[in-house]
């Protein structure tokens, strides 16, 4: 998932955004990673569910709900955008500051990442992301695997992930990042897509 034919180490976020738009790509610790091809319908079907249970049940308390593609920059300290090193993607962000948000998308940690998986980004989303989330501050970080239909949900306490909650998408899941959000599996599952092996 490198980027092809550029180096792949040193791209900051001024140089992210003159990349060509018709390829999506995230940059990590100014590493440049080309996204996958357009995931499965499972996947995309799943990703729109949730993120329209999460925006339901969230309205009214003050955070804001996107889905990729939508630019979460995530600053080392205080430097300018231009300057900035990582660049991400999310499945779906929820973000409960607004001084946080602006036409470019985010800057700094979301309260809450979802990823939902898919073969091609799954070790990225799993290691990678899961390192890059903890070390900025996410508050909550939770991994859905369209197939198997289960939820992987990290936590951040003391400034480290714990050990995760894994559960079936069935009943409800409550959001600790934000108290107002509690997700029925059942309204966001129900008439989703025969589950493929290809996720």
């Amino acid at each position: 998932m490198l980027l092809p034919a550029q180096s792949p180490v040193g791209h900051t976020y001024a140089e992210y955004r003159g990349w060509p738009e018709d390829q999506r790509f995230e940059l990590i610790e100014g590493v440049a990673y080309a996204m996958a091809p357009a995931p499965s319908r499972l996947h995309q079907r799943l990703t729109f569910e949730l993120a329209r249970e999460i925006a339901r049940v969230s309205e009214g308390s003050g955070c804001e709900v996107n889905v990729a593609p939508f630019d979460v920059r995530l600053p080392e300290g205080s430097e300018a955008d231009d300057d900035i090193l990582t660049v991400v993607q999310p499945d779906i962000s929820l973000v409960c500051d607004p001084s946080k948000l602006d036409d470019k998308g985010c800057r700094g940690a979301p309260d809450w990442l979802i990823e939902v998986l898919s073969p091609a980004t799954a070790g990225h989303d799993q290691v990678r992301k899961l390192l890059l989330y903890e070390r900025h501050g996410v508050k909550e970080y939770w991994l859905v695997h369209p197939v198997d239909r289960v939820v992987t949900m990290y936590r951040l306490e003391d400034g480290a992930y714990g050990r995760p909650a894994v559960s079936e998408l069935q009943g409800r899941a409550a959001c600790q990042a934000c108290p107002c959000v509690e997700i029925d599996w059942e309204r966001v599952v129900e008439g989703l897509p025969a589950a493929s092996s290809d996720g």
